[in-house]
C-alpha cells in the first residue's frame, strides 16, 4: 500500500499535501464574534449609509481584535480612506477617526486583488478588552470629500478572539 502512494504522490506533494491539510486545520480554528460583509448599493457609499454591526461578547477576560473590512474597484479614484467608527455599548459611544492607506505612492493597490476587485482587512483595535460582557454596536461611516464616495463595493466588520 505504501509503495502505491509513493508511486502516486512524490515526497514534495507529499509534504505540500500535508502542509495544506494542516493549514487548514489552523486557520479553521479561528474564532470570530462578528464577520461581516455588506454590499455598497450601486457601488456609492453615501454620508447618510451607516454600517452598523451588533455583536454578543460573552467573555469580556479574553482580547479581541476588530477590523475594518473593505472592497473597492480598480477605478476607485484615492489611495487612502477615512472613516468614522461608532464604538457603542448600549450607553455609551465612543467614536474614532482612521485614516487607511490603499495604494503605494506609485499607484499600486495594497490590498489583495482578485480581477477587478481589491480587499483589505484593515484594524481598529488590536488586543482590545472590552469592559463588561454583553451587546456591542460599531457603526461605520465614509469621512471622505466626496459624496458619494464611488467605486466601493462592500464594508464589514471582522472581531475574533486573540489566539
Amino acid at each position: 500500500m505504501v509503495q502505491r502512494i509513493n508511486l502516486l504522490l512524490n515526497k514534495r506533494q507529499a509534504y505540500l499535501l500535508i502542509f495544506l491539510l494542516g493549514a487548514s486545520l489552523f486557520l479553521g480554528c479561528t474564532s470570530s464574534v462578528i464577520d461581516s460583509n455588506v454590499k455598497v448599493p450601486e457601488r456609492k457609499w453615501t454620508y447618510r449609509n451607516h454600517i452598523v454591526n451588533s455583536f454578543e461578547i460573552k467573555d469580556n477576560s479574553k482580547a479581541y481584535n476588530i477590523y475594518f473590512k473593505l472592497r473597492h474597484t480598480a477605478d476607485y479614484k484615492y489611495s487612502n480612506i477615512f472613516i468614522l467608527a461608532h464604538f457603542k455599548d448600549g450607553k455609551n459611544t465612543i467614536t474614532k477617526r482612521f485614516q487607511y492607506k490603499l495604494a503605494k505612492n506609485d499607484g499600486e493597490w495594497l490590498g489583495s486583488g482578485s480581477g477587478n476587485i481589491f480587499s483589505y482587512v484593515l484594524p481598529m483595535q488590536t488586543n482590545y478588552r472590552f469592559l463588561k460582557k454583553g451587546q456591542f454596536t460599531i457603526e461605520i461611516e465614509q469621512n471622505m470629500r466626496d459624496n458619494p464616495l464611488v467605486e466601493v463595493v462592500d464594508l464589514g466588520v471582522l472581531v475574533e478572539e486573540v489566539k
